[in-house]
């Protein structure tokens, strides 16, 4: 039995929680795992820093029950981090919600509650969280935010019979910097040890650490269909300005017999000898004029007669010019027609399903999309046909030239 860490809404402090959680008993000699509800990848390398196992992504809308069910199994306990509010999905249903994940896979939800502004309330919003569904158990709270020993006490008093697993204090220590897509990541924080083990201590000193670990144990270990590779093998771009791709998929390319061969852009290494040369998403607007100024990483995408596939920040690699945030424009790859820009930002937000007749990606395929670039120009053949999560169609996304293609979603799965 693992639980899922879950809350009211965004800002509530799910993310503090559970890296506190995952480096307290790491600390303490327990072997466990993290896991994100949703499209995020940025929490996952946190959580892997917190605990040192892989985290994966549970994705209750775009992956097959199947998929989710042999991600989460396993003998090593697993906590996982929701998404937004508990019951907050896609529309018009709310579908994939992180409450989609506790039923699937029949979890406890620890409910995280900002009371900073809140007294009495709180039994209001608990109990109604713990009344909505019937088939979503909230096991209890904890409590964050809390200003006072005095407020702890109103608080816990409102709440009786509501198990409370913990009452994190007020600490502007550990918050988080943050940057147009989220968080910061993982590795650009030097004071990334620090920092977990400052919120494992809050969590400590002030949660039922206890009673939190009865309650972890083994997932039921399940198989899922196998995921097709797109190549025998695969050159993958991995640096900080490609740093967004889906372990569940390099790790199910590298199941299903592909060998995967990594490079870094940022380091002006050419893209190894593969059968496909894949450039996730990432931060490339950050390190545009570096990535200008590589011309042996360039050069080995325009020279070869590989397939060449970008997405998201990859994709815009592969265009002709990138503007940053700064207003100035980078050269980019020049293999696909596309200028995209980040000096006037628009936001890109949702659920995609996606289909190709032609590319490396060929069928029909779950995926998200979620970015502030602008497309300045866009000419030549689209690659995937779209609708997003209500099932109306949008206009085609993507490029593909050739050997050349991308678009701005990220896939997820196989529809």
């Amino acid at each position: 039995m693992s639980f899922l860490i879950s809350a009211p809404a965004s800002g509530s402090g799910k993310t503090t929680v559970t890296l506190g959680l995952l480096r307290a008993f790491t600390r303490a000699g327990r072997s466990l795992r993290g896991a994100k509800s949703g499209p995020d990848y940025i929490d996952p390398r946190f959580h892997e820093a917190a605990c040192g196992q892989p985290c994966v992504n549970l994705d209750a809308w775009a992956m097959t029950p199947d998929r989710i069910r042999a991600l989460a199994g396993g003998a090593t306990p697993l906590i996982i981090e929701g998404a937004m509010g508990l019951f907050d999905g896609a529309p018009p249903d709310g579908k994939g919600a992180s409450a989609d994940l506790a039923r699937l896979l029949d979890l406890p939800v620890i409910l995280v509650i900002d009371a900073g502004r809140m007294a009495g309330s709180v039994a209001a919003l608990a109990s109604g969280f713990m009344r909505h569904d019937p088939s979503v158990r909230v096991a209890g709270v904890i409590l964050n935010n809390v200003g006072s020993p005095r407020h702890e006490a109103m608080l816990r008093r409102a709440l009786a019979g509501i198990t409370v697993f913990g009452a994190i204090p007020r600490d502007g220590a550990i918050s988080q910097p943050s940057r147009h897509l989220g968080l910061v990541q993982a590795q650009e924080r030097p004071d990334l040890e620090d920092f977990l083990e400052a919120a494992a201590d809050l969590v400590a000193a002030n949660c039922d650490l206890e009673s939190l670990g009865a309650m972890l144990g083994p997932c039921p270990a399940t198989r899922a269909a196998p995921i097709t590779p797109p190549a025998g093998s695969i050159a993958v771009a991995r640096d900080a300005a490609f740093a967004f791709s889906y372990p569940h998929l390099l790790d199910g390319w590298h199941a299903a017999g592909a060998n995967l061969r990594f490079f870094s852009p940022l380091a002006d290494e050419a893209a190894p000898q593969a059968d496909l040369i894949y450039l996730p998403g990432g931060y490339p607007e950050l390190h545009a004029g570096r990535l200008a100024a590589n011309s042996r990483f360039l050069e080995s995408l325009r020279t070869t007669a590989t397939p060449v596939y970008g997405e998201c920040g990859g994709y815009m690699v592969l265009g002709d010019a990138l503007t940053d945030a700064e207003g100035v424009t980078h050269a980019m790859a020049g293999l696909l027609p596309l200028e995209t820009s980040f000096a006037s930002r628009k936001l890109h937000l949702g659920y995609r399903e996606m289909t190709a007749t032609d590319g490396p990606f060929r069928g029909a395929w779950k995926g998200h999309e979620f970015h502030y670039a602008t497309t300045i120009r866009a000419a030549g053949t689209p690659l995937f046909q779209i609708k997003d999560a209500e099932g109306n169609a949008l206009p085609p996304m993507g490029l593909i030239a050739g050997r050349v293609s991308g678009s701005f979603a990220h896939l997820i799965d196989r529809a």
